[in-house]
């Protein structure tokens, strides 16, 4: 098997990507959540495309923070996004952009294509497989278009007076673990990211019990490499793992740690094992933020500037 080396071995994966256009953002509504104020925002991602989602902006804020974006989870449940992680519905356990957010990191939190706000087939799951078949017959991939929106969402991010761009953030459970891996792979300014749950290859993937994710599906990406070439990317950045004992999204994290682990400094790349099925619990969850702390507060110099 051969090893993706550069990004733009991966561009040509991905397939096209949309056109970037004007962000066009407009500041829709307020809510004072005590330490933090949640603000409904929306902008553009295309030209003829508009995606809602939510800033929380930590109160009395006098200097420049690091800045996070906190991906939702996929668990089917597509009536849910970026209100579970704000801790509006849900799990409790996923609504660490508000967990975030009171520890004084400013946050967004969107909606990925398909879900909540972007799910125009609610309450089906239908929009998710018209996203990828509609894309995969042009030649496209769903993934490039998810990527794409992620890195317009920092685009906004990264423009707010309150966050300093040199300390940018990503957090994601299950679905969100995934894109914690590939969003970093592509768009450096993502300084620390943790994936939690969602560190399983392709190969582990090729069973009836785990599959492949449609957001995930690549043409011919098994040619050129796995997801552990993909990690390999994020490089010299740094990038928490977290897996567990019983869940079938965390299969082959050890492999792709030794496979992965030469390209980082010392210390960039960790996994963390731990017990249970799919899940991130309040103590993951606290490992999690300690080591955003550690590589995104100040006093810690970014790498790759």
């Amino acid at each position: 098997m051969l090893e993706i080396m550069d990004r733009d071995d991966l561009k040509r994966l991905l397939g096209p990507f949309p056109v970037r256009c004007p962000l066009d953002a407009v500041l829709l509504e307020t809510a004072d959540c005590g330490l933090y104020i949640r603000e409904t925002i929306e902008y553009a991602v295309e030209t003829d495309e508009r995606v809602k989602s939510f800033l929380l902006v930590p109160k009395h804020i006098n200097r420049s923070v690091p800045a996070i974006f906190a991906h939702h989870q996929h668990a089917s449940q597509f009536h849910l996004g970026k209100s579970e992680v704000v801790g509006l519905k849900g799990d409790a356990d996923q609504a660490y952009a508000s967990e975030l957010a009171e520890r004084g990191y400013v946050v967004i939190a969107p909606d990925a294509l398909a879900f909540e706000e972007r799910n125009w087939s609610n309450p089906s799951g239908y929009a998710e497989y018209y996203e990828l078949a509609t894309r995969l017959v042009q030649g496209r991939t769903l993934l490039s278009k998810c990527l794409h929106d992620v890195s317009v969402a920092l685009d906004y991010l990264v423009a707010r007076p309150e966050v300093d761009p040199l300390r940018i953030g990503f957090i994601g459970h299950s679905y969100g673990g995934k894109m914690a891996i590939w969003a970093p792979a592509l768009d450096n300014r993502i300084r620390a990211s943790v994936s939690n749950c969602g560190c399983v290859s392709y190969k582990q993937s090729l069973v009836r019990d785990t599959g492949v994710q449609m957001e995930f599906c690549l043409p011919g990406v098994l040619q050129f490499g796995d997801v552990e070439d993909i990690v390999r990317l994020v490089s010299p950045r740094a990038l928490l793992l977290q897996a567990t004992s019983e869940d079938v999204w965390s299969r082959g994290a050890t492999v792709i740690l030794e496979h992965a682990e030469s390209a980082f400094p010392e210390g960039k790349l960790k996994l963390r094992c731990w017990p249970g099925g799919h899940v991130f619990t309040q103590e993951m969850r606290e490992a999690a933020y300690r080591f955003l702390d550690e590589h995104l507060q100040r006093g810690n110099k970014p790498d790759g500037i």
